[in-house]
């Protein structure tokens, strides 16, 4: 459970804003009474945009009623600024009809004229409890963001070089799920294999013509029995008369609940003179 401590809510960054130098004092002494050790104040509303774009406040204590540019101006300055999508602004108020249309505005809470310290004292330790604890989310959010960039980076490097070292030691590489369809090829398998796109569902299917039943069907019986198999030599008459053998390595794939999930292997076009069929 993400906990806020009484240190991190005094050390908190506060800005007063209010055009009457006898508010701004009272709440300065209030807070400074509580323990708060780092409040700004203000009694010129136009610096506020520039005096939290500089120092990002935890909290604003915003009078509403102010000449020239009052609260409400000053909230939808902030918005158009702000850096992220939390206001953290606590409005004062002597107007009760000011309430609602402040908060419909962007504020977080609103403490009422004349004030009650013991209310202003709680509603100021509940607001900076609120805004930090939405600032570890969002810091623990951009965290695990980037934990997860490196990781998939270091997975997409890990790949290719894996997919580098298949095509070196091989003439393709080749993945089918556990319905037996391919779902990866890299190589030239589908012209050595004679697989062909079925045009209906985006799918690849091997024809028959030429190859040697025999050994396909030991093949398959090692997949349909999900053994890993190495060197498993196999042949296919071409059109021509001339004769293409294969030697392909094979094994399993399971998920993490370990579920079947495929196979994957690699594959090279061997001469007649290679070795001869590695055990099933």
């Amino acid at each position: 459970m993400m906990i806020i401590s009484r240190t991190e809510i005094l050390t908190a960054s506060i800005l007063i804003v209010d055009d009457q130098s006898a508010n701004v004092q009272l709440l300065e002494q209030l807070l400074a009474d509580t323990g708060y050790s780092r409040v700004s104040s203000t009694m010129n509303p136009a610096e506020v945009c520039e005096l939290h774009r500089a120092q990002r406040f935890d909290l604003i204590l915003l009078d509403l009623q102010m000449p020239e540019m009052d609260g409400f101006e000053v909230m939808e300055a902030l918005k158009l600024n702000a850096t992220d999508d939390y206001l953290p602004v606590i409005v004062f108020t002597a107007q009760p009809g000011h309430k609602l249309r402040a908060l419909q505005a962007g504020a977080k809470d609103f403490i009422a004229k004349p004030f009650d310290l013991i209310e202003a004292r709680t509603r100021i330790h509940n607001m900076l409890e609120v805004r930090l604890l939405y600032k570890k989310i969002e810091q623990d959010n951009l965290h695990l963001e980037q934990v997860v960039a490196e990781r998939t980076a270091e997975l997409r490097e890990s790949e290719a070089r894996y997919r580098s070292l298949t095509e070196l030691a091989a003439d393709w590489y080749w993945e089918q799920d556990d319905g037996g369809r391919f779902t990866r090829i890299y190589g030239p398998a589908l012209e050595l294999l004679g697989l062909a796109a079925d045009q209906e569902d985006d799918t690849l299917k091997q024809t028959s013509a030429g190859w040697d039943e025999s050994q396909r069907d030991r093949l398959r019986s090692a997949i349909a029995e999900r053994r890993p198999f190495l060197d498993f030599v196999f042949s296919r008459l071409r059109p021509d008369g001339t004769r293409q053998q294969f030697r392909v390595s094979g094994e399993p794939m399971f998920n993490a609940a370990s579920r079947y999930v495929g196979y994957r292997g690699i594959g090279v076009e061997i001469t007649p003179t290679d070795l001869p069929n590695a055990a099933l």
